[in-house]
């Protein structure tokens, strides 16, 4: 082989993993369907990248790649159905109406392939199914629909990495058992489980928008995807207030994604960034949505993290921002929906509100409660405070220890960038 022709190889190789994390969930989605089955799906899905790889280096990648992939999955999955006892069951289902006549191959396809709505919506309400608990809820779908690995999972929640695969594979074990439909549930059901269904969205979205591991500080694909989903949901479900909340919150961050990074992919903290780079259509969507929200009465948990997040965007510049509006939404979110991110959030704002003094006083109330012992934003957001105050020696070694507690390198290059800005700290 030609150097020219490794490098062919290698760039064919390249763009086929890249259709592959693009068309992943997709595709699991729609073999999960089929299969019943979130193990075998996956196993399907990876038979499809190994065929890719064998076949596009000689024939060029398809002009539609992802439909390639689901074709070649789904004829493995109904070659494996045919085997198996699911087969025997639609066969059963099919010959049991006269009106059917054989079974042959085409009307088993169309028995296992009809259409129920959105794939991925459909197993994202699977995976919030309630024999689930919520934590593995989240965690499954996190690992499903996002794609991420059980140590970025492991990160979003604070646990460890062994606790976040073991409850992922408990949760496909209990899924498999239950026989879940992989669809969209309807009425009180649906209701139901909407709220780990937003969670999950949520979550999905928090990791495009700030990556807890790896080189890159935003993950777009991650964030459009929870978008999309969001936008699907909303469609759905248009008078509830909370689906309303969480879109609208969605759409206003996704917004500043291109004023968040510079050139070399370097953090940009809102304070600083170019407001002329921020996407003003998003923006208008985020607004609306959010209005919509408000006028059927809502004031849940993502309905006031909207209207925070509506605050910055309607500032013009950033001393614009109105901070005691915001530490006041705050106050109200600890209400809401306590958590100890919420309480350091809190005094991130009251810090802008009020002096750098105030936002010490509630972080150390939250170091000492000890739930955020090892979360890199906490020391990161008492080293802005202690700079704020003129504290430099103990700001720079807040910094410091914020940027050995972080996974991602971007973060890492900016939190030690601050910490060198403190001087010797004298």
């Amino acid at each position: 082989m030609t150097a020219g022709e490794a490098d062919s190889l290698t760039e064919t190789h390249r763009a086929i993993e890249a259709v592959f994390r693009i068309e992943r969930a997709r595709l699991i989605a729609g073999l999960a369907r089929i299969t019943r089955n979130v193990d075998q799906a996956e196993e399907l899905a990876q038979d499809a990248l190994v065929a890719a790889l064998a076949q596009w280096p000689e024939t060029g990648v398809p002009d539609n790649p992802g439909a390639w992939l689901t074709a070649v999955a789904k004829r493995r999955a109904i070659d494996a159905l045919r085997r198996g006892r699911m087969l025997g069951r639609k066969h059963a289902e099919i010959a049991s109406d006269p009106a059917n006549g054989p079974a042959a191959a085409a009307d088993i396809e169309a028995a296992l392939d009809d259409d129920l709505g959105d794939e991925l919506l459909g197993l994202i309400f699977t995976a919030c199914h309630p024999v689930l608990t919520p934590d593995a809820r989240a965690a499954l779908t996190l690992r499903l629909i996002g794609g991420l690995t059980t140590d970025e999972i492991a990160r979003a929640f604070l646990s460890s990495e062994p606790t976040i695969a073991q409850r992922i594979v408990r949760a496909k074990k209990t899924i498999a058992k239950a026989g879940l439909a992989f669809a969209v549930p309807r009425g009180a059901e649906l209701a139901a489980r909407l709220p780990s269904v937003l969670e999950v969205l949520y979550l999905v979205f928090n990791e495009g928008y700030a990556a807890t591991a790896g080189e890159d500080l935003i993950r777009p694909s991650l964030c459009a995807e929870a978008q999309r989903l969001g936008r699907i949901l909303a469609g759905l479900m248009p008078e509830q207030p909370e689906v309303l909340g969480l879109l609208a919150l969605m759409e206003i961050h996704a917004s500043r994604l291109g004023a968040r990074t510079g050139p070399d992919g370097a953090l940009i903290p809102i304070t600083e960034q170019d407001r002329t780079r921020w996407d003003h259509l998003l923006i208008r969507r985020g607004l609306d949505a959010l209005a919509r929200a408000e006028a059927l009465g809502g004031d849940g948990p993502y309905v006031l993290q909207a209207a925070l997040a509506a605050c910055h965007a309607r500032a013009r510049r950033a001393g614009d921002t109105d901070w005691p509006r915001i530490a006041a939404l705050y106050d109200r979110l600890r209400l809401a929906a306590p958590s100890p991110v919420v309480d350091l959030n809190r005094a991130i704002a009251h810090s802008m509100a009020f002096g750098p003094e105030a936002g010490l006083r509630l972080a150390g109330e939250i170091a000492g409660a000890g739930a955020l012992r090892d979360y890199a934003p906490l020391p990161a957001a008492r080293g802005d405070f202690l700079f704020r105050a003129g504290r430099l020696a103990e700001a720079r070694a807040e910094f410091e220890t914020a940027a050995a507690l972080t996974r991602n390198e971007r973060e890492k290059a900016f939190l030690l960038a601050r910490a060198q800005a403190c001087g010797d700290g004298s």
